[in-house]
């Protein structure tokens, strides 16, 4: 009995022994793990030198550049159409003729009242029409020629007065009488000189200008009713049909210079500050795969605008269309080229950090990380130009795949190149 105990208590002491050296270990092994120098993993990337652009990719609409569109002036019919859609045409050629009755009718209706007006303002200036100026000529020589009589009277009986062969009340009648007629004939000029007011004249002015105007618009209506070619180019929309009824301002025909074009490009708010003139941009259109035209940027935004749901600022760009591929109002995509450096030393964009508003990377030396500030230049989606602070054959850390972030200073071991 007394064997049993001691030979339960001999096993009890050999556990705690056990125990006590497994915890001993432990022990022995977290103080080595955390005295030996501390070691993250990190991917790495090398600086490649390539040439680098910034881009902003959007979409646009091709438009010309001389363009010309022509309207109905009034409501009428389509009488005949000269030309076809596609068809080259010569400047002076004459494209469509609209019903022109009406535009001729009211050219005459004009006519006819400019040439009222002309007559009254005729008839103001000379005085009225002319059988009041006859009349008033012949009241003013009968008035003029008893001027005469009566001054001649007066003379003659002042000279019989002093001879004493006249009275006093001769002289006296006779010097009324030589008033008189000077009195009518005074009168008579008077009327001829003022017999319409300022405001007479003006408003007469102002009927033969309005009757001018109206001859003027009834031409322009009745020369616009023939519809010629402004300048040499080809004609790309007949929206209408001979015969056809019209409203006035309905669209008759569009010509246009095919081999210059332009595309009015739509670029985000946020994009707007990018913009130059003479950036190069790239046209694209889904309908011809792989084909490429190229143009310039003609002028930046001056304003924006909403454009859907987006809000855009319109950027018009030149475009070579020598060979006429491209066709009005179709929509194309627009690489605009913001900044381009060849042979740029450049780095992927994830292995730039952001320190304290300072651009860094991490240069691994020795199996340890060096914080390195660089300056930066064009970027693109994917790269980074670095213009300062690295050399080309240094190796950068790109990412660390421990628990520990990329910090100066720190042990590090490779594992993958990611590029």
């Amino acid at each position: 009995m007394a064997n049993g105990l001691t030979n339960g208590q001999n096993s009890r002491g050999r556990a705690w022994i056990f125990v006590v050296a497994i915890l001993a270990v432990v022990i022995l092994v977290s103080a080595f793990m955390s005295l030996r120098p501390r070691r993250i993993r990190v991917t790495v990337v090398s600086p490649t030198r390539q040439d680098i652009k910034r881009t902003i990719s959007t979409n646009g609409k091709v438009e010309p550049i001389q363009n010309f569109e022509a309207h109905a002036p009034i409501a009428t019919t389509v009488r005949k159409i000269l030309v076809h859609e596609g068809q080259k045409v010569e400047v002076g050629q004459l494209l469509l003729q609209l019903d022109d009755a009406a535009a001729r009718a009211q050219l005459a209706k004009a006519e006819a009242q400019l040439k009222a007006a002309e007559v009254g303002s005729a008839s103001l200036q000379q005085g009225g029409s002319t059988e009041e100026v006859l009349t008033r000529q012949a009241d003013l020589t009968k008035a003029q020629a008893e001027l005469e009589a009566s001054s001649r009277n007066l003379d003659a009986v002042k000279r019989l007065q002093q001879k004493g062969a006249a009275s006093q009340d001769e002289v006296v009648a006779a010097q009324q009488r030589f008033s008189k007629a000077q009195a009518d004939v005074n009168l008579i000029n008077q009327k001829t000189g003022n017999r319409y007011s300022a405001v007479e004249r003006s408003r007469t002015a102002a009927d033969v200008a309005d009757a001018k105007a109206a001859v003027a618009a009834a031409q322009q209506m009745l020369e616009d009713s023939n519809i010629r070619a402004p300048f040499a180019g080809t004609v790309y929309a007949v929206p209408v049909r001979q015969g056809a009824w019209v409203n006035a301002g309905d669209l008759l025909i569009q010509e246009a210079d095919l081999s210059a074009m332009q595309v009015r490009t739509y670029v985000d708010e946020p994009e707007i500050g990018q913009l130059a003139p003479g950036q190069s941009v790239n046209i694209t259109w889904d309908a011809i795969p792989g084909r490429v035209w190229n143009g310039k940027v003609k002028s930046v935004p001056t304003t924006v605008v909403q454009h859907g749901t987006r809000t855009v600022g319109e950027v018009l760009c030149s475009v070579d269309n020598t060979d006429g591929k491209l066709i009005p109002n179709v929509n194309v995509n627009a690489l605009v080229t913001t900044n381009s450096h060849p042979g740029a030393i450049t780095v992927p964009r994830e292995a730039l950090r952001d320190d304290g508003g300072k651009t860094v990377l991490f240069v691994v030396k020795n199996d340890h990380l060096i914080r390195t500030e660089v300056q930066t230049g064009v970027a693109n989606l994917t790269q980074v130009e670095i213009l300062k602070g690295i050399a080309e054959n240094d190796v950068i850390a790109s990412q660390s795949v421990s628990p520990t972030g990329l910090t100066d200073g720190i042990a590090v071991k490779v594992v993958e190149n990611s590029q």
